[in-house]
Formats: C-alpha cells, sequence, structure tokens
C-alpha cells in the first residue's frame, strides 16, 4: 500500500493492516472509531480524496465505508460527508479511566484582586488595531524576531512609559515577554548566574513572584512594612555568621543581591513608598551595585491626582522596570515588558533562550494600538470606571459597617479593609457561604515576614463585570462583621 495517512481533504492516520485492500482499511476505520482516535462527529474524506491518498481503487474505499455505515460504526446521507456516529467511545482493554475531579461551584460573584474587567476588554479598537497592524506588516514580521520583541512595540512602549510613567526607555533596552511573572523567572536566572543568593521582597505581596524567584535558587527575605510603606533601611544588616579579629568576634555584614518592590501601588497594602525610602533604596543600589526590580503593575491608576512617576527615573542603570498590560488590557494578552540597564540586555535575552516568546501579531497589535491614541482613550475610560466603582465600595461600608476602616491611596483595583483583630478568617468563611470569592490580607504575607499579622480583607473591584457589581457589594455587606 503507497501510504499509511491521508492528507486530502482532512489529515486523516490509518494503517490498514490484514489480509485484502478492503479488510485492512475496513478494520483500520473501526479501530480508529472505537479507540476514540476519530471522535463522534468527524468528517471523514470523500471516497475520491482518500482512495486517491492512499492509492488505491475508489471502490475498495466506498465498500469500507458501506460496511462501517450498515454496523453503525459511520453514518452517510445522500449529498452529505460520512461522518463517525455518534456514541460512546469505549477506552482500550487494560486501561482505567481517570476519575474527573469534583468540581467546586463556581462563586458568584469575584472581589479577588489581580484581574481587570475582561468584559470591558475594547475589542472593537483592538480588532481595528489588528486589521490595519497586520496589513501594513512587512512578510518578515511573521518569521522568527528579534528574541526581545518586535522592534515597533519596542519603540511604541519607549515613547509612551516615557510620557506617561516617566520612565527613561530606549527601545534598545526593552524585552517583552509573557507576562510579568515570566519576566521575574528570566530575572531569577540572571541574578542566579551572577551569584547573587538572596532578594529582598516585601512582607506582603504575590506568591507567584516570590516562588519565580525561589526557583531560581535565589531566597526570598521580606523587609518590614509600616504606616511609610516598605522600609528599605533594613537591607544592609548584621547576620548571625561570624569572624575571628583578634580576640574578639564580629557579625558579618551582608546584603541582598535585589529588592522586588512595588513603589507607586503597593501590593496589597496599598500605600506608595514614601519619597525618603524611594530615595534610601536607589542609594542602596548604587552604593552596592544590586539591582531594584520595580513591578508597576497597575500604576496608571490613580484617581485622586496624577500618577506617581516610576522609581526607575531615578537610576536606570540600577532600576529593572516591570510593566505589563495585564490590568489595563487582559491578562490574556500575555504581554508584558522590562525596561533593563544597559548591562542586563544580553543576559536577559540569552536567558529567554534567544528567543521571541510572545506573539507578532499580537505585538503588532499592541505597538499600533499604542501609537494611534487608542490606548490612552482605554485607560482614562477605565480610570473613571474603577474610580466609579471604588467611590462606590467606600459608600456602601460606610453605610453598612461604618466601623471597619478602607485604607490604601485612591489608586489600582483594590482596597483593603481593616477587621476586628482575629475575624479575618471567619469571614472570608462568610464570604464563601455568599457565594462570593474573596482573600483575606494572610494570603498575601511572606513566611517570614515579621511584620505584625493584620487581620484585613483585599477586596478587588476590578473583577466584576458592570452588571454583577452591585450584587457582589450586597454579598460583601452580608458578609461583613
Amino acid at each position: 500500500m503507497a501510504k499509511p495517512w491521508a492528507t486530502l481533504g482532512i489529515d486523516l492516520h490509518l494503517e490498514p493492516t490484514g489480509p485484502g485492500l478492503r479488510r485492512g482499511l475496513t478494520d483500520a476505520l473501526r479501530d480508529a472509531v472505537r479507540t476514540g482516535r476519530l471522535a463522534p462527529g468527524t468528517r471523514l474524506p470523500s471516497s475520491r480524496s482518500l482512495a486517491a491518498d492512499l492509492g488505491i481503487a475508489r471502490n475498495t474505499v466506498a465498500e469500507a465505508y458501506a460496511e462501517l455505515v450498515a454496523e453503525g460504526w459511520l453514518t452517510a446521507r445522500q449529498g452529505s460527508a460520512t461522518r463517525v456516529a455518534d456514541r460512546t467511545v469505549t477506552p482500550p482493554t487494560g486501561t482505567t479511566p481517570a476519575p474527573s475531579p469534583r468540581e467546586r461551584p463556581r462563586p458568584a460573584y469575584d472581589l479577588v484582586p489581580g484581574t481587570p474587567d475582561l468584559a470591558a476588554f475594547p475589542r472593537t479598537e483592538w480588532l481595528k488595531a489588528a486589521r490595519r497592524a497586520f496589513l501594513a506588516a512587512p512578510n518578515q514580521a511573521l518569521g522568527y524576531g528579534d528574541p526581545r520583541g518586535r522592534a515597533e512595540l519596542r519603540t511604541a512602549l519607549a515613547g509612551y512609559l516615557s510620557r506617561a510613567r516617566g520612565v527613561r526607555a530606549d527601545p534598545e533596552r526593552i524585552v517583552l515577554c509573557a507576562g510579568s511573572v515570566h519576566g521575574l523567572q528570566l530575572l531569577g536566572k540572571v541574578l542566579r548566574a551572577r551569584g547573587v543568593e538572596r532578594v529582598a521582597v516585601e512582607s506582603y505581596g504575590l506568591v507567584p513572584h516570590w516562588k519565580q524567584l525561589t526557583a531560581a535558587g535565589l531566597e526570598t527575605v521580606p523587609l518590614p512594612f509600616d504606616e511609610l510603606g516598605t522600609n528599605p533601611t533594613e537591607l544592609t544588616r548584621e547576620v548571625g555568621s561570624t569572624h575571628e579579629v583578634g580576640s574578639r568576634r564580629r557579625a558579618e555584614p551582608t546584603e541582598e543581591g535585589a529588592v522586588l518592590l512595588t513603589p507607586a501601588h503597593q501590593f496589597p497594602m496599598g500605600v506608595p513608598l514614601h519619597r525618603d525610602r524611594r530615595a534610601t533604596v536607589v542609594d542602596w543600589a548604587r552604593r552596592t551595585g544590586g539591582l531594584v526590580l520595580e513591578d508597576d503593575y497597575d500604576g496608571e491608576f490613580r484617581y485622586d491626582r496624577q500618577p506617581v512617576g516610576a522609581l526607575q527615573g531615578l537610576d536606570p542603570d540600577h532600576v529593572v522596570y516591570l510593566g505589563t498590560a495585564s490590568k489595563s488590557l487582559a491578562p490574556g494578552l500575555r504581554l508584558a515588558w522590562m525596561v533593563l540597564p544597559p548591562t542586563l540586555v544580553e543576559e536577559v535575552t540569552a536567558a529567554k533562550g534567544g528567543v521571541d516568546t510572545c506573539g507578532a501579531l499580537d505585538q503588532l497589535t499592541l505597538a499600533e494600538f499604542l501609537t494611534s491614541g487608542a490606548y490612552d482613550r482605554h485607560v482614562r475610560a477605565a480610570r473613571l470606571r474603577y474610580r466609579r466603582r471604588r467611590d462606590a465600595l467606600v459608600r456602601a461600608l460606610a453605610t453598612h459597617a461604618p466601623h471597619l476602616q478602607v485604607t490604601g491611596i485612591a489608586a489600582g483595583l483594590h482596597v483593603v479593609l481593616r477587621l476586628p483583630p482575629g475575624t479575618e478568617q471567619s469571614v472570608v468563611q462568610a464570604a464563601t457561604w455568599q457565594g462570593l470569592a474573596l482573600h483575606g490580607l494572610t494570603f498575601y504575607r511572606h513566611e517570614a515576614a515579621t511584620t505584625q499579622p493584620l487581620d484585613a480583607l483585599v477586596v478587588g473591584y476590578g473583577t466584576p463585570p458592570d452588571h454583577a457589581w452591585a450584587g457582589a457589594l450586597q454579598a460583601l455587606c452580608r458578609a461583613l462583621p
């Protein structure tokens, strides 16, 4: 037989066996249906196409189809394609189907922070930008590109970040990545390769970020936190290792090689890093040669004033700026960026494996979205939407729970709601009973943090679509003590 597969019409892998062409083809098709390799409803090639591809007579294929139709394996109607019949697929002998996991019921409302209102994604404008970008793209854009990412997007980002976030950006120093977690994964590899052993982090933050650093072989050391934000004065401290000095023993001061911060709007505590502490961090980086990893995840959303400029603008040679489209547009785009010190560009590019990790068409679309002004218009509209939600949340809490305190600046996509001591877990459980997904502050606390624990809720107001917002507020108020 000429070929064990068919490629005309649809791809169909068959290996006819047994005596005779028709019997071998019939048995192969029957086995493919029985084992589920051909799913119910699958459209089969025409007898002419399959015969030509297998190098056999068309009548042989027609007879095999007819036999399987008579047995109930296939269905055929005049003027319609031959298809696999609807039936229960029997697993191969000797295999036990894995038990399906018991799914938890989805909550009716979601106030977990970290996701914007996906229903508000600018689909129409995005499609227009995609069409313009795709039609204007050179053929080479569909090939293997620069591992740093498409030059069009890096150039557009350099202009936007400079005017909107105060970032000193050069397209040659921007590297695109598939989300901020991916960016931290790359930076973790580079830091470890440089001999760094410890990275200072905030007492409260995102566990996936810490895990990426830990996976790279780095120890994460939490810094203290108070009303002025994270306290960086602890970056240099004495540790337990000792050395003999004459007849005396002294502690050996050690420093972390990098620090991960959210200075514009600390997640989840919701306060900006105090200006004096911003200066302290930059001074530490200059003095020690350390790196500041600045996560600017929702820095564009400030409601009571202009957003605080990025820390990177103070010292581009010692600060890595990480930004993302996950909060402003949608996490499913998997588009984020790093503005790197010149000395890091080659190392981070090598850590990516020397390949671009983001789809070229999405990169070109975002570049067009930025340069056309559509991104600015979308962010302004989103800023107004989230400000209204935050105001409604604060009003509802003032009415239904005036004894509870809302903390954090008017920014971002969440607030912190302080609770009476010892009540956090019971309130989270009560929220579950109300069909509400909600996280307590403890969920974001570093396991080695020395800061005094607080009972609080981290209430994300970005996720619910507009039609569900009122119901989510009511469910939250019912769960509060």
